[in-house]
């Protein structure tokens, strides 16, 4: 019985674990160029198998960027529900409803980047100065640091407890609801670096461990309550800087 409990609290770093390693397995071995959105959109793949291959990379994108910022209430759930007969089916559905969340973010800021992509297309000034747009996302991400949203669902991240409290109920479609709903509220803090994310692409490390570093900061470390001004000035002021297009400055996006 120990050990089974011990097994299923190492699923969770587990998947952390694999997340990061198909990443960094991907962008090694040159793998991870075909599973950018911009190659699996302007591929010539039909959109229902662009759009299948995409959401399966970006699970893993999920294990390793979002999972680690969560793992305070996720440790708190499976401590609730460690005695129950069915723990780790609930466990399982808890994280299928937070799986559900970003998974859904993934497919909607797919389907907008075909749209974007159309767009530029038919607007040749986009086309010639695409860093604009690289800028324009870095910017949005930092101003949506100052937002009152970003602060009210960073606010319900940080307290897996009182979260806990409010919401958990026992049963399955209790924990799909419970896993949701907490995605909901990271979705609704992390929305905006996830996009920037998006943009760099599926498997490209920088991006991601500095994005997951942020997020992690913000709702698990000390003073992270007091970061949204200088990490939003700094994506403001690199944002400014892409749009400037320095001949210095490496590329945004790769």
């Amino acid at each position: 019985m120990i050990a089974l409990v011990r097994s299923r609290r190492r699923l969770v770093p587990g998947m952390i674990a694999a997340g990061w390693t198909l990443s960094v397995f991907a962008e090694l071995t040159g793998h991870g160029r075909p599973l950018h959105h911009d190659k699996l959109i302007e591929g010539g793949l039909p959109l229902w198998a662009a759009l299948g291959i995409f959401v399966l990379a970006w699970q893993a994108m999920i294990a390793a960027m979002m999972l680690p910022s969560s793992l305070p209430l996720i440790a708190l759930f499976e401590r609730t529900v460690a005695g129950a007969p069915n723990a780790g089916r609930a466990r399982a559905t808890f994280l299928s409803g937070y799986g559900a969340v970003w998974t859904g973010f993934g497919i909607v800021a797919f389907i907008g980047d075909i749209g974007l992509h159309r767009t530029v297309h038919k607007v040749p000034w986009l086309a010639a100065h695409p860093w604009m747009i690289a800028g324009g996302t870095l910017m949005l991400a930092g101003l949506f640091q100052f937002s009152s949203l970003k602060e009210k669902c960073l606010s319900e991240c940080r307290n897996p407890g009182a979260y806990m409290l409010k919401h958990y109920r026992r049963g399955n479609a209790e924990a799909f609801k419970l896993g949701a709903g907490h995605g909901l509220f990271c979705l609704g803090c992390c929305w905006a670096l996830m996009l920037v994310a998006f943009a760099a692409g599926v498997a490209n490390l920088w991006w991601m461990a500095a994005f997951t570093a942020i997020m992690v900061f913000e709702k698990t470390g000390r003073g992270g309550d007091r970061g949204a001004l200088p990490i939003g000035v700094a994506l403001i002021t690199l944002g400014t800087l892409v749009m400037a297009h320095p001949s210095w400055l490496p590329t945004a996006f790769g």
